[in-house]
């Protein structure tokens, strides 16, 4: 394939295997301070998009204020934080993806449904931000994955057309999105296996992580 013209990275599951702790966070603050009564299953089956969106998917919309919802969005990733951050690397592999990436001038950017709290913890103690030109947050969007803002306005931003764009996502709903925005996507198997994203025609390849030669046909040589 032709050297795309921008890589477009999710965060959690994609750039760091993050996902356990979030569901563990959640399912502290549901059980403990919440009181609710959801199985661990239940709550990770949940783990996608705004925090807002976690809660109204198991409690129904409108059974939290804006403040309840900001308060336990704060609390669930304080302790998020604090769980993963002995723990916190990226993928294997990405780090020299990246500088390869950066060396063929491919533009970079963060398209995630993470909150800038967790993105600015996620950078800045592994140390990339260097790297990304852009950064779409969730408080940066209005709707989430499997529509395609979050992708698009990355690209926009990066002055870059769709058509030129690579996503990297972990899950189908990122895939979807970027399948939305008319981009090409490549799977990271961190939290779905490769037969659950078979159904998408823009995907390029599943890896397990970026030391997979497949990946090199991105690259012109």
């Amino acid at each position: 394939m032709i050297q795309p013209k921008a890589f477009l990275f999710d965060m959690n599951g994609t750039m760091i295997d993050d996902m356990f702790y979030h569901g563990l966070a959640w399912f502290d603050v549901l059980t403990n301070d919440v009181k609710a009564n959801f199985t661990r299953a239940e709550v990770d089956k949940q783990m996608y998009g705004k925090n807002e969106e976690v809660l109204d998917r198991l409690f129904g919309k409108g059974r939290f204020s804006v403040e309840e919802v900001s308060a336990l969005s704060v609390e669930k990733e304080k302790r998020y934080q604090a769980a993963y951050k002995p723990h916190l690397k990226l993928i294997n592999g990405l780090d020299a993806f990246l500088k390869k990436a950066k060396a063929h001038d491919i533009a970079m950017a963060i398209g995630t449904a993470a909150i800038s709290f967790n993105v600015d913890f996620t950078l800045d103690n592994l140390d990339i931000r260097r790297y990304f030109e852009v950064i779409v947050s969730a408080d940066d969007v209005s709707t989430s994955k499997p529509h395609p803002e979050t992708f698009t306005k990355c690209a926009d931003l990066l002055k870059v057309p769709y058509l030129d764009c690579v996503v990297f996502e972990d899950a189908p709903k990122g895939v979807e999105a970027a399948l939305n925005a008319g981009m090409k996507a490549v799977v990271i198997t961190t939290m779905h296996p490769a037969h659950e994203f078979a159904a998408y025609p823009n995907v390029i390849t599943c890896v397990a992580d970026y030391t997979d030669p497949k990946l090199n046909a991105l690259f012109q040589q």
